[in-house]
């Protein structure tokens, strides 16, 4: 049976919810390997909507393994506050697992995260304030405390006293905030350990073993390609690596176990937050793909900026991920829009005209779209249930994306539901 993974192609929200959850849904496990619970998948299950953050969406499937990897950071209330609300939904969490050696966000990543941005002012990056890059910085400089950690209360009140006495010298004299309470927060914490002490096991073997047995293995990405802190927009991106790459570090998974690599996009463009965005519109055409796509971010609620479909950028993504296949989203949001543009290329302030994505956002800022233009399509599509029910004029711009992106387009999404995703 197949490895499958699922990446987002552009900068995040493109709808890798409702494809992780069809696919999911055919899986023996689904596995996360990055990002914390600054990322959201939006999925829509049998007539119920699920806002999940850390939890994957296999969770849905009461015989699904969900496994959390290494490359995770755990936000231990959030995620004991996931189970809960999961629970009482009655939905089982019996067979989530997570990795010992994934990262724990403590209290003082959420309080630097929200005052180094507070610090940067207008250059500020847009983070979610969820403590992510703090936290990635801990485990890059060595610094951190691991889910085992938190899971052996003596060693946790040990490592964690030493490194938050450490903390509180940086907020207290360098910021000038209020220290972390570490009493209390040992005691927080040593609560969360003992109820997450259940679900920890080494998902490296786990996922192994799996594809060893023949089993179908799901490796769900969060955010986008264009988020990768080596590969993405820097340093308007996430503190992780969100490519095909990434997963299989965050997992302890080899690349030669993976077959497919599918990449999530929409119709047209999104982002959040600040940096370059060469097709962005700031205009009535904006607004209206915005409402028409109702792009406000699934954790934060902030309005996502909004363009045209850009192909520089997808042809960036099919190179770095390897992509076997698309999955566009959205299609149904451009319905009746009339001619649609395509960026198929970027001129450069010297009027150079480039189709490979810069390595830098200083290039990227000079960079203007090339557009090509191609005929618009009308009509409900939310009621189509196959690619060739589609409207001839749809099916035509599905197919120059296709040849455009170089690489195959297997999905089209018509609506939010798993029944609105149209399979080739």
């Amino acid at each position: 049976m197949p490895a499958r993974v699922v990446v987002g192609v552009q900068w995040g929200d493109e709808g890798k919810g409702k494809i992780i959850d069809i696919l999911a849904s055919r899986a023996d496990v689904v596995v996360r390997s990055q990002g914390g619970n600054n990322a959201g998948h939006t999925v829509e299950n049998g007539g119920q909507v699920y806002k999940l953050q850390l939890i994957p969406s296999g969770i849905l499937y009461p015989e699904t393994l969900c496994l959390l990897g290494s490359g995770v950071v755990i936000n231990p209330k959030g995620i004991l506050g996931e189970i809960d609300a999961l629970e009482a939904r009655g939905i089982s969490c019996q067979l989530l697992r997570i990795d010992p050696r994934a990262h724990v966000i403590m209290p003082w990543h959420l309080l630097l995260d929200g005052l180094s941005e507070q610090m940067r002012g207008k250059a500020e990056i847009g983070t979610t304030k969820k403590g992510i890059g703090p936290c990635y910085m801990d485990k890059a400089e060595r610094s951190g405390l691991r889910i085992y950690d938190l899971v052996h209360p003596e060693l946790f009140a040990q490592k964690a006293r030493a490194a938050g006495e450490m903390k509180n010298r940086l907020l207290t004299e360098f910021y000038h905030a209020k220290p972390v309470d570490l009493d209390a927060m040992i005691d927080e914490y040593t609560a969360y350990g003992r109820r997450l002490a259940p679900y920890v096991a080494d998902v490296s073997v786990l996922a192994y073993n799996a594809l060893k047995e023949g089993k179908e293995v799901l490796f769900e990405g969060a955010q986008g390609t264009l988020l990768d802190i080596d590969y993405g927009t820097y340093p308007f991106v996430t503190s992780s690596h969100p490519v095909s790459g990434g997963v299989c570090v965050g997992s302890g998974i080899g690349p030669t176990l993976i077959d497919e690599v599918i990449g999530a996009a929409k119709a047209y463009t999104t982002r959040v937050g600040a940096g370059p965005f060469p097709t962005e519109l700031l205009d009535e055409v904006g607004d209206e793909i915005r409402n028409r796509g109702h792009e406000f971010g699934t954790v934060t609620g902030r309005p996502r900026r909004c363009g045209w479909f850009d192909a520089v950028i997808l042809r960036h993504s099919v190179r770095v991920n390897g992509l076997t296949a698309l999955a566009i989203n959205k299609i149904d949001t451009l319905s009746g829009m009339g001619p649609l543009k395509v960026c198929v290329a970027y001129k450069k302030a010297d009027g150079s005209v480039v189709e490979d994505f810069p390595a830098t956002i200083e290039e990227l800022a000079q960079c203007q779209p090339v557009y090509e233009e191609l005929p618009g399509f009308a009509g409900d599509l939310s009621g189509c249930r196959s690619f060739e029910e589609l409207p001839e004029a749809c099916k035509n711009y599905i197919r120059e994306l296709e040849r455009i992106c170089q690489c195959p387009i297997r999905m089209v999404g018509v609506g939010p539901s798993r029944e609105q995703n149209l399979e080739r």
